[in-house]
């Protein structure tokens, strides 16, 4: 699964620190997500898609061998 993550975050002149604080988790989980280490719970996502207003769908997309 591919995001759109820290484009998102950067556009919105958010830190990795600012966005965690808004959506209440560490700031290791943002970068974690960022990296795609860590693909976040559909309720996390639907916070980080708030958070950042965009789409959900335009936020996180699947990949050919997802």
């Amino acid at each position: 699964m591919r995001n759109k993550v820290k484009e998102e975050r950067v556009r919105c002149y958010l830190t990795q620190q600012e966005l965690a604080d808004a959506i209440q988790v560490s700031r290791q989980t943002i970068h974690s997500i960022e990296s795609n280490r860590y693909v976040p719970s559909t309720i996390l996502a639907l916070k980080l898609a708030r958070t950042l207003k965009i789409k959900v769908e335009d936020l996180f997309e699947l990949e050919e061998t997802d």
